[in-house]
């Protein structure tokens, strides 16, 4: 029979993901408004509604699919979305097998450290090879707790 307390909050591995999970997902989330931002600062917008809302008189903006700018701190949230929708899934099935708490919360913080130095990296434009270890750190974590949830749900 499983272990009801897995997913309590009495667990710390849990109570670790939760927390590693909803920083991550802050920090993605942040990306959003972050792309806003660098759109009404430069007035830079992607659909005519946006740009008629924008539009001062006698000034009539046109879509920008192409801003530098945008375009990067758009491709840093993209690649949020791809890495981290996998760690929380990952992280999840992962908590759910018991692992040493010790390993859990090396696991989560050295995802949660790459997942911050990547953005800072990437919004910066700090040369490679920075940004791509920042990448590897994180997905190579990831496969990590993959590994060993199959460890483990092997039969």
């Amino acid at each position: 029979m499983a272990d009801k307390t897995v997913l309590s909050l009495d667990n710390p591995v849990f109570t670790a993901f939760l927390f590693y999970s909803t920083l991550v997902i802050l920090k993605m989330m942040s990306m959003s408004l972050f792309t806003a931002f660098h759109r009404m600062t430069k007035n830079v917008f992607a659909n005519e509604e946006d740009c008629r809302s924008a539009s001062k008189p006698g000034k009539k903006l046109q879509p920008v699919l192409n801003n530098a700018d945008v375009e990067r701190v758009r491709r840093c949230h993209l690649n949020d979305l791809e890495n981290i929708t996998a760690f929380v899934l990952i992280g999840l099935l992962y908590t759910l097998t018991g692992p040493d708490v010790q390993m859990a919360l090396l696991h989560f913080r050295i995802f949660a450290g790459c997942r911050i130095a990547h953005t800072f990296f990437y919004l910066f434009a700090i040369p490679q090879p920075t940004r791509a270890l920042a990448f590897l750190g994180g997905f190579i974590v990831t496969i990590s707790m993959a590994v060993n949830i199959f460890k483990v749900a092997t039969f």
